[in-house]
């Protein structure tokens, strides 16, 4: 049996999504399999009450900005616990940098593996080059188009790079009854079209609200459920107001039974046009057995297969995201089809076990030095 790894997981930023998500579900699943996992953030994360809810261990390292102070913080604390780790984990801009900086100064500090989350362009300067191609052992990128982006705009070695997709737990997101779901919610018996996403502007909430001006006007049954919070709630809140929408959008917050909300749903809808891998959001709705509407952004085209699970539309195009639930709506066969597909191809390809695996694999190369 090999020997248990001790992973050290590096994440700066404070806000909450699917990022954040999957280190949680990463780091729990690793302690599940007899590894030892630190989660390092700082004091005013959303991981720290989410990662103690799992009994997943933390400490608070000072990685709000990159700074001198900062990174005379991080650098004492990895000088003093540097060897209790295997490999460190970096998951954002900050941690990476001031991760790698300390490293550079210290003898016998674990190397670094860097997970690229999000299709965001990485500029091509000399430091950044440093940053991820001789700091930083390997990179892990969450879906196979941010890894042929990286090599084809910033140069990076294909054999640097490994594309490892999230995992979700196929026990909890699976098809549930949606009339006991919608009563246990008090969600009306209506045609429900459904998002889940962080609210920030790029998951395309401001072209779903347009959208529902005219296609209340064809389906008049019809209510669009947004799960998730964030800093565009205010403004997704007035604009539903200005549209005359009130009556028919409901904002339900971030809320710990997604698989529930989900099994509420006639459709879902992620029009994102910027910064995705491969959205969790999509991977639950499509093992739900949810018709899925997105666009090819990142790589949400190796999740949904078009015309086959979903239906994938241009980024920022109205006329467009309207034709395509008008198009699922329409046809209850259609929706059927997908259904069917989409709880099958989730079923062969997002399970936790996959991610673990490949994870698991990587540290190992990455800790022998390949």
């Amino acid at each position: 049996m090999e020997k248990p790894l001790r992973i050290l997981h590096t994440e700066s930023s404070h806000g909450w999504g699917g990022q954040e998500i999957r280190i949680l579900t990463e780091a729990r699943g690793m302690q599940d399999r007899g590894h030892e996992v630190l989660i390092a953030t700082t004091d005013n994360a959303e991981l720290l009450p989410a990662a103690a809810r799992l009994g997943l261990q933390t400490v608070v390292l000072p990685m709000r900005r990159k700074g001198i102070r900062e990174l005379l913080g991080v650098r004492a604390w990895l000088a003093a616990n540097h060897d209790r780790f295997d490999v460190i984990n970096t998951h954002s801009s900050t941690d990476s940098w001031l991760v790698a900086l300390s490293r550079a100064s210290l003898r016998g500090c674990p190397p670094i593996l860097r997970t690229r989350h999000i299709s965001t362009l990485v500029n091509t300067n000399f430091t950044t080059r440093w940053l991820y191609c001789s700091a930083t052992a390997h990179i892990v990128v969450t879906g196979e188009a941010l890894r042929r982006q990286l090599h084809e705009q910033n140069a990076y070695p294909l054999a640097h790079m490994t594309s490892i997709r999230t995992g979700i737990d196929l026990e909890r997101f699976q098809p549930l009854d949606k009339t006991a779901m919608r009563q246990a919610l008090g969600v009306p018996e209506k045609t429900i079209i459904g998002i889940l996403a962080t609210l920030r502007d790029w998951k395309g909430h401001d072209y779903l609200l347009d959208a529902m001006v005219s296609l209340r006007l064809r389906f008049p049954d019809l209510q669009l459920i947004v799960v998730g919070d964030g800093p565009r709630r205010t403004h997704l809140e007035r604009r539903t107001r200005e549209l005359g929408l009130q009556d028919i959008v409901r904002f339900v917050g971030n809320q710990d039974n997604v698989e529930q909300w989900l099994a509420t749903f006639d459709v879902f809808a992620l029009p994102s046009y910027g910064e995705e891998g491969v959205p969790q959001a999509i991977m639950q709705a499509m093992a739900c057995g949810l018709p899925v509407i997105s666009t090819p952004v990142g790589a949400i085209s190796e999740a949904v297969v078009a015309d086959r699970t979903g239906l994938l539309i241009p980024p920022r195009d109205t006329a467009a995201l309207v034709a395509a639930i008008a198009r699922l709506l329409e046809d209850a066969e259609l929706r059927k089809n997908f259904s069917q597909a989409a709880v099958t191809y989730a079923r062969a390809n997002f399970g936790i076990d996959h991610l673990l695996d490949q994870m698991e694999a990587v540290f190992r190369r990455v800790i022998a030095g390949g």
